[in-house]
């Protein structure tokens, strides 16, 4: 009597693992793998000048007592994501399958810097109110690469270089579901998550910097412009 032999050294998914359907077969060896294509840039900036400190405070909605913005940073996050790819029917069990190439874009509107007016170009003033909101203009920057890194990860763990599978006629229609529900909201809180950066720049401690820098050149603008003269 022939006994057969048992290999425990092979997991349990090895010894067990399902014949792939003939369909299976013809989506995942025939057709072109997911992928996806990433595109995150930024679009420069600008600098205003124009706008008084108070102004700015107001812009910001800053409601704390003698709290003042002297320079702010603003830009906006957007997200698109575009789906296509092959796809394959097969009428015996009414499935389809497609295989999704999802085209991801991370984008920065132009960013803009303000400072406020008093503080005219070339004083020490100016620049250390720029230089404060450069740093949050890189911290922008810097961002970027990151989100990238990590949706890229989490949508290759998703599809891991499978099709996508659904009854006939409504691939398509699933596909852009999950991607609207599920995936668009996903990156647009990666993309947040820089708002965290940005409250740390913005620390108690840095504006008591600022406020007695240029040898007491900020303070002093500050002090005359609230009395009014």
């Amino acid at each position: 009597m022939l006994v057969p032999l048992a290999l425990p050294w092979l997991p349990a998914q090895a010894q067990a693992a399902p014949a792939r359907t003939a369909f299976q077969v013809r989506c995942e060896d025939t057709i072109t793998k997911t992928v996806s294509v990433f595109s995150a840039r930024q679009n420069g900036y600008t600098i205003n000048t124009q706008l008084s400190y108070k102004m700015l405070t107001t812009m910001k909605g800053v409601a704390r007592r003698n709290e003042f913005v002297l320079g702010l940073t603003r830009t906006e996050s957007m997200v698109q994501i575009g789906a296509e790819g092959a796809m394959l029917q097969d009428p015996a069990t009414g499935y389809e399958c497609i295989a999704p190439r999802l085209k991801v874009q991370l984008t920065y509107a132009p960013v803009k810097i303000y400072v406020g007016s008093e503080f005219p170009a070339g004083t020490c003033g100016y620049r250390e109110i720029l230089a404060h909101e450069m740093r949050h203009m890189q911290a922008y920057m810097d961002h970027l690469p990151k989100v990238e890194k990590t949706v890229a990860a989490a949508l290759a763990k998703r599809f891991g270089g499978k099709p996508f599978y659904a009854p006939s006629g409504t691939a398509r229609t699933a596909l852009s579901f999950e991607i609207d529900s599920g995936w668009l909201p996903y990156i647009k809180a990666e993309m947040a998550k820089v708002e965290a950066v940005q409250a740390a720049i913005d620390a108690p401690a840095e504006y008591a910097r600022l406020s007695k820098a240029c040898n007491g050149e900020i303070q002093k603008i500050l002090v005359k412009t609230r009395a009014g003269r």
